[in-house]
């Protein structure tokens, strides 16, 4: 895997005055990547990877996923999108 983005500003972002701030536990304030705020892998359902369940009305629960969160993650997030955005371009 291509892993030139790492130390690349684009690669992480951290919105400390946010209100949600940190939105989700189990990650350290000082690396917590805000990048994706809202998972762009949350459409893929259970192809996502991430810790998630679904509640009794049926919505995806990401409240226990730390993915997009982690800077480490960054280059696993581009990936999956890609291969679901090349999957999904085919076809139509």
């Amino acid at each position: 895997m291509d892993e030139s983005w790492r130390d690349k500003n684009y690669s992480h972002f951290s919105h400390r005055e946010c209100e949600f701030f940190p939105c989700h536990q189990g990650v350290d304030e000082a690396s917590f990547n805000c990048l994706f705020c809202y998972c762009p892998l949350y459409l893929m359902g259970d192809q996502c990877g991430g810790n998630f369940t679904y509640t009794a009305s049926g919505i995806k629960d990401c409240s226990g996923c730390t993915i997009p969160h982690r800077p480490e993650n960054y280059g696993y997030i581009i990936q999956k999108f890609s291969k679901a955005a090349s999957k999904q371009s085919r076809e139509t």
